[in-house]
């Protein structure tokens, strides 16, 4: 076997794991009422049906009611209505032989108190945590005592619902290491001062635990490696925490994760994204499995199977975490142990799953459209037993390609047409900005996956009526995309020649000035992107943009890694101002600001001003066909947003019939996700 340390099994307590890969906690945002929805069971057991030896769900499910965070969306332990629908999700996963784990924690003062009981919430010393906004008391030994016991129930309910086993988090700030952590801890009892007396409250709960499980129960404790605060837990006291927890007897694994998730700079390490380099903190994790007694977990930015295999073969760990990896492929261990690795849609790290997760949406990948939604969405397509049909795609973007590869594995005959000389669409502009250049690892696998299934491709061919009608198709995908939006203000000058868009920047049609304006009015990764581009190539760059703050509609774990490089690289940040016009004045552009809550004008005087206004659809070939079209062009909406098949698809084709439809920017802006999506649940039913 090519990665013999990857599927090898291994014992933890009385549980025998097929293999060293996990699906690691997170908060998938499928639960509701506290409990397994049937969506929740499907997303899980299609990483089970992929091959998953263990999988952890139900990140930061509470165990106490002054832990209220994820109830909502997660699985709530406090009660024990869980233990029967969590049963089904473990009955689930058992039937394919993957083992099954859940997250339990007290959130303290990581937390926000202004929803469900409205609770106090509670940490060590009462210290403010400044991410989710949490103001908390100062805990009392009984409310101590009280959550002791929380925890022991909660993992009774665990092992009552016939789980494997459960983790409790020590991790990012949660109220076992805010105890640990002398950041946050500044008691003087026997719970604060020395390391000892920091120490003494997570073991009360691990002692709890023990006690309401037994002995050979699973029991594991996912701990931080370093806070990366001067005045937090550094690497040498997290070893000195994780060798008493191995050592005490109450745990049979650690799974250690790098960086504190106290502020929203460290919060952005926990899951790096694509700007942080691969596997960045698999050496704190091995120093942590050099003084540890238990297995050792660590999941951070581990993508690939050559990547697992040569951490696991040099001793650094005992299990790979590669839960993003599973959120864009859930069959991706499947894949490794049939030899079929070129098939993995493999992560990226563009983190468009836990950026909703903290913006309080469910978890969604960017590039696969059917994970979390298993229920109707297929992850595997089937041959139809239906017509066969010849389709025709014009666009060789995200929803392009999707459409073709979608409608090729359901066994049509598809021809892909591409005016440009290459695949990729808006994708490719986007992998030109800084940090960004894995964006194109979305492109590369459906370019091979196109490929692979024969999908017919003509690029470098503007495709117009004549040539689609040509063809004779049973059914048209317009996926054409959009076209930059720079001329919604006349008085921006763009049809002067006073501005130019992002897309011209990236695409190095036009040059970047020495002193540029960056005009955002979107606040998505663009308009910071091109910023950060120019001023990568030592121009002077202020960004300007009418929301509350730059790149606004960024998530919490992207967001950071922009604000240090436009920090480090010296670009001026305006938020709060609309772009009112620009006019010449000698050789200088004049940008006219105006302040969203003063109405004041001010004045710019800089060589280029740029613009990120989104897109516009690129619908001149739609308008042209539609009228020839059986369907008039429509998608039926219901049936779409019910994933269920066109209504027109019943309607006879051929002779010069064809029935028409459009997916992406084409119909208006979406995201890359959105495109995708849009091509699935459409094609999908041809």
């Amino acid at each position: 076997m090519r990665y013999p340390h990857l599927f090898e099994p291994l014992r933890l307590n009385q549980l025998l794991l097929r293999n060293r890969i996990v699906s690691t906690a997170h908060a998938e945002v499928y639960g509701r009422d506290g409990v397994p929805t049937p969506r929740y069971i499907r997303y899980y057991e299609e990483k089970a049906r992929g091959g998953v030896g263990l999988a952890i769900c139900g990140g930061s499910s509470p165990v106490s009611r002054d832990s209220p965070w994820s109830w909502w969306s997660s699985i709530n332990l406090t009660r024990d209505a869980v233990v029967e629908p969590l049963s089904r999700l473990a009955e689930t996963m058992h039937r394919h032989g993957t083992k099954l784990m859940i997250q339990a924690t007290h959130m303290g003062r990581r937390n926000a108190w202004g929803g469900f009981d409205w609770p106090h919430l509670v940490s060590p010393s009462g210290i403010r945590e400044p991410v989710h906004r949490g103001n908390a008391k100062t805990i009392e030994v009984e409310e101590i005592r009280r959550i002791v016991a929380d925890f022991g129930r909660a993992a009774k309910r665990v092992q009552d619902a016939g789980l494997d086993g459960i983790e409790i988090s020590a991790a990012h700030q949660h109220l076992i290491d805010q105890f640990w952590s002398p950041r946050v801890n500044q008691r003087s009892d026997e719970y604060g001062g020395s390391l000892e007396n920091r120490l003494r409250f997570g073991m009360q709960v691990l002692e709890a635990v023990r006690e309401q499980v037994g002995a050979d129960f699973c029991v594991g404790l996912r701990v931080s490696a370093d806070e990366f605060h001067e005045d937090g837990i550094d690497h040498e006291v997290a070893k000195e925490i994780a060798q008493a927890m191995s050592e005490s007897g109450l745990i049979d694994f650690l799974d250690v994760v790098g960086s504190g998730a106290d502020t929203h700079n460290t919060l952005a390490n926990c899951m790096p994204p694509m700007a942080l380099p691969p596997e960045p903190f698999v050496h704190l994790a091995a120093g942590i499995k050099s003084v540890s007694r238990v297995p050792v977990l660590h999941a951070q930015g581990i993508r690939d199977a050559a990547q697992a295999e040569r951490i696991l073969a040099a001793g650094m760990v005992d299990l790979v975490g590669m839960t993003r990896a599973q959120i864009a492929d859930p069959h991706m261990v499947v894949k490794i142990r049939d030899g079929r690795e070129d098939q993995i849609k493999q992560c990226i790290g563009a983190n468009y799953c836990i950026d909703r997760q903290y913006k309080g949406l469910d978890v969604l990948c960017i590039q696969n459209a059917a994970t979390g939604r298993e229920q109707s969405m297929p992850q595997v397509l089937e041959k139809s037993a239906g017509v066969h049909r010849k389709v025709v795609v014009v666009g060789a973007g995200p929803a392009g390609l999707e459409a073709a590869r979608v409608a090729r594995a359901r066994g049509h005959e598809v021809l892909l047409f591409e005016q440009a000389s290459a695949v990729g669409g808006q994708v490719n502009l986007a992998a030109k900005a800084p940090q960004r250049e894995q964006m194109a690892g979305i492109i590369r696998w459906f370019d091979m996956e196109t490929r692979r299934l024969g999908v017919q491709r003509r690029l470098g061919v503007t495709a117009d009526v004549a040539m689609v009608l040509a063809e004779a198709p049973d059914i048209v995908v317009l996926a054409t995309g959009g076209v930059a939006h720079t001329g919604q203000t006349p008085a921006w000058g763009a049809a002067q020649g006073l501005c130019v868009s992002s897309w011209d920047i990236l695409s190095g049609a036009v040059a970047p000035g020495e002193n540029v304006l960056v005009y955002d009015s979107i606040g998505a990764h663009a308009g910071t992107g091109v910023a950060d581009f120019i001023a990568t190539r030592g121009k002077q760059v202020e960004i300007v943009t009418p929301d509350a703050k730059v790149a606004d509609d960024v998530g919490g774990t992207t967001f950071p890694i922009f604000y240090r490089q436009l920090y480090a690289k010296g670009v001026i940040q305006t938020p709060n101002c609309w772009l009112e016009k620009v006019y010449l004045e000698g050789d200088k552009r004049i940008a006219v600001l105006k302040n969203e809550y003063t109405e004041a004008l001010e004045e710019r005087a800089v060589d280029q001003v740029v613009l990120e206004n989104g897109v516009l659809p690129n619908d001149g070939l739609y308008w042209q066909l539609k009228p020839l079209s059986l369907n008039q062009g429509q998608t039926d909406i219901d049936a779409l947003y019910d994933a269920q098949a066109q209504p027109g698809l019943s309607l006879p084709t051929g002779d010069g019939d064809f029935l028409l439809y459009r997916v992406g920017d084409c119909v208006s802006m979406h995201d890359i996700h959105g495109a995708i999506y849009d091509a699935l649940r459409l094609c999908k039913d041809f």
